[in-house]
């Protein structure tokens, strides 16, 4: 491994556990974005593939077109089959959870920070169901990360019949910032799991009958430089040395090219998406100011007072054109 895409190099301690192993499958619960700071996406790229159990709507659809080959559910893990309130942190999509921010977490004494959130009706269903559904027969391994809600997550595991071979559980997070395991480590260690690895953030353990896994992982974390990390790359565009540049920088070129012709339904998805608006967020008069810019604007034509003016006005059009024109042949532009 070169790069790691996980948070804190889950996956660069599981490759070493489990190299040499072509194919295999996972259980990610709170997948979170299919490859930014995700631990299960440089097992897929080997050709792995396994059960995502993510309740955010945009993350969880986002795994059809990055990720087909994995199962997803979008909704929760949880003791019993149901239906429970998720509390969504727009623009922070890792303080999502099924515990409502601000309140007694599940493990630790400390409060999580206050957020803004809006909360929403999940699916609940035993996660040992959900793997039974998703046929995947024997798990490599399973990785819970959902802030607080790790009981009952592994209450809807019967460990009798579902046996990850490894699991690794985020300890850490804003409501048990002491990473107190006290209220699921007990059951695991009850049931033939060995812890075998802290790294900081997570917590690692083995099956009784996989020690051979445990052989492998190192006793204390991996230096943080042993390989790169994601986030260092930067976006693919601005960064001449990252792996996916010239494909960025082409489409790129090839959307900036093609905006004055876009649907309208297109470009107001994109701008939402640009602003990070929560779904059915009006833009305000702020925002529209802000898109429209400083560019000399010598008509008459009246400011737009909502996004469809927005998108019908000429200063919109006129601003599509002149970004366009560097992209479209218009304009001959030396980029050396």
């Amino acid at each position: 491994m070169r790069l790691s895409y996980a948070q804190n190099l889950e996956d660069y301690h599981l490759d070493l556990a489990f190299q040499g192993q072509a194919t295999g499958t996972y259980v990610d619960v709170g997948g979170g974005h299919p490859v930014a700071d995700n631990v299960s996406f440089w097992f897929y790229l080997k050709g792995w593939r396994g059960l995502i159990v993510e309740p955010q709507t945009e993350l969880a659809t986002a795994y059809a077109h990055i990720r087909p080959r994995d199962i997803v559910f979008q909704g929760l893990a949880g003791a019993a089959d149901g239906e429970a309130d998720f509390h969504i942190v727009d623009g922070l999509h890792g303080l999502s959870s099924a515990i409502k921010p601000g309140s007694s977490p599940a493990v630790g004494e400390a409060s999580v920070p206050a957020v803004t959130y809006r909360t929403e009706k999940r699916p609940v269903r035993r996660l040992d169901r959900l793997v039974a559904e998703a046929g995947l027969g024997t798990v490599d391994f399973l990785k819970i990360d959902v802030e607080g809600f790790e009981p009952q997550v592994l209450a809807g595991i019967d460990c009798k019949v579902f046996r990850p071979r490894m699991l690794v559980i985020e300890a850490i997070n804003p409501g048990n910032p002491a990473g107190d395991a006290s209220a699921w480590e007990p059951q695991l260690l009850a049931t033939g799991y060995e812890f075998c690895l802290f790294d900081r953030l997570n917590r690692f353990y083995v099956a009784a009958e996989a020690r051979d896994l445990r052989a492998r992982l190192p006793a204390e974390p991996a230096p943080w430089d042993r390989v790169a990390h994601l986030w260092d790359e930067g976006r693919a565009p601005h960064n001449l040395k990252h792996g996916d540049h010239a494909l960025a920088r082409t489409l790129e070129h090839g959307l900036m090219a093609l905006l004055p012709g876009l649907d309208p339904a297109l470009l107001e998805t994109l701008i939402r998406r640009g602003l990070a608006l929560a779904p059915g967020t009006p833009l305000t008069p702020e925002h529209i100011a802000r898109l429209l810019g400083t560019a000399e604007n010598p008509g008459s034509e009246a400011p737009p007072a909502s996004t469809a003016d927005l998108l019908k006005s000429d200063r919109f059009r006129a601003a599509l054109g002149r970004i366009a024109c560097m992209y479209d042949g218009g304009h001959i532009v030396d980029e050396a």
